[in-house]
């Protein structure tokens, strides 16, 4: 899990967005819950922005260098596989390096 570390040096900027009571949402405020602290601690500089809003799909967005941004809808997915999905967009994101 060294990656973890590696968020501030590959991104800008984290969000997650989320509803706060939907069942669609469910497995994406779980892994909210466990994993913010650990990873604010790890990347204290990095703005790592949590957004609940009513109806919305679960979401995870990436700011890179260049103003890069990419999407990727966590609607379905476990912990383990949004982990996963984190753990790619912060090893794709030594690419977008300017």
């Amino acid at each position: 899990m060294a990656w973890r570390g590696q968020l501030s040096k590959n991104l800008k900027e984290l969000r997650v967005l989320f509803c706060q009571s939907s069942p669609a949402s469910a497995q994406t405020r779980e892994f909210v819950q466990k994993n913010y602290k650990d990873l604010k601690t790890l990347n204290p500089k990095l703005p790592i922005l949590i957004r609940e809003c009513s109806g919305v799909e679960p979401q995870l967005w990436a700011r890179f260098d260049m103003g890069v941004e990419r999407g990727f809808y966590l609607e379905g997915l476990t912990e383990t596989q949004i982990e996963k999905v984190l753990e790619e967009v912060t090893k794709a994101g030594a690419t977008f390096k300017g």
